[in-house]
């Protein structure tokens, strides 16, 4: 019989936030795949679990990969660590858990702790809709392209990014998003001197300008407001002729019936009224 993987939440600084659940599992398991084991040992020997471990991370994320499914297709118990945090979010647990989902493999997930949703919740933005985007690529072409697409993104933004790069990153969003967007800049979540600052893109890059970043960030960022972008593509039509208009949709496959009813929509008028307008020399 199979055996199964369980993914492991354990905790992001504070060592309290660990489960009875997670403790079990790790207990329990035939073998413990953790992404460093000299830093998973520390919350081991800490919790007196001695399940052995063997070291699942980046660099080895396919080629080990492949030889757990094996184990677990022979029937050991697997249960996955990330450093810090909820396995699978980020880090190199996504891919074993598509090749034991592929391999038929039972894969189950202990809720616990995961940053992202730490600093979503206490920063004081909206949390009904967002985006997660992790840590933004560091290919220049992939990264100008993330950083556009966030440019009309309306959710709430949450990115994780290193201190060396903070400022970089921050000057880049303010290029991008506008130093008026709301931003939490959260560092040190859960631990005694935890950090929530809440200000503005181009607050924050002030801020860093004469103080060194300290830490692992997550930033949660303002979506852009939809009633903004509405007044923009509605003060884009009207730059436009109502010919214009017309061309745009017909080109785009509609009949002119339908077009007409759409740059009526665009524009905020009446269907009667273009088609007068278009039918006014007749």
């Amino acid at each position: 019989m199979p055996g199964r993987l369980t993914l492991c939440a354990t905790p992001i600084g504070n060592l309290e936030d660990i489960t009875f659940r997670v403790l079990k599992a790790l207990r329990e398991a035939d073998l413990i795949a953790a992404e460093d084991t000299r830093n998973s040992i520390k919350l081991l020997n800490h919790f007196d679990i001695h399940t052995p471990m063997t070291a699942y991370h980046e660099n080895n994320r396919y080629d080990k990969g492949r030889q757990l499914v094996e184990k677990m297709l022979e029937g050991t118990n697997i249960a996955l660590i990330t450093d810090a945090g909820t396995p699978g979010i980020s880090d190199p647990g996504e891919v074993l858990v598509q090749m034991a989902v592929e391999a038929g493999i039972e894969v189950t997930s202990l809720p616990g702790p995961a940053a992202c949703i730490t600093a979503l919740t206490m920063s004081g933005l909206s949390t009904r809709r967002f985006a997660f985007e992790a840590f933004l690529p560091m290919e220049k072409k992939e990264r100008a392209a993330v950083l556009a697409q966030l440019q009309t993104e309306s959710r709430t933004i949450v990115l994780y990014e290193a201190p060396h790069r903070l400022v970089r990153t921050l000057g880049e969003l303010q290029k991008v998003l506008g130093g008026s967007r709301r931003i939490s800049l959260c560092r040190e979540l859960t631990k005694k001197h935890e950090q929530v600052q809440r200000t503005t893109i181009e607050g924050a890059l002030a801020h860093y300008s004469t103080e060194t970043p300290r830490g692992e960030y997550v930033l949660v960022i303002e979506g852009r407001s939809l009633d903004e972008m509405k007044a923009e593509q509605e003060a884009s039509w009207q730059e436009m002729t109502i010919e214009e208009h017309m061309a745009y949709y017909l080109e785009k496959g509609a009949d002119r019936k339908e077009a007409m009813k759409q740059v009526a929509r665009d524009r905020g008028c009446g269907k009667r009224e273009i088609y007068a307008y278009l039918n006014r020399d007749r």
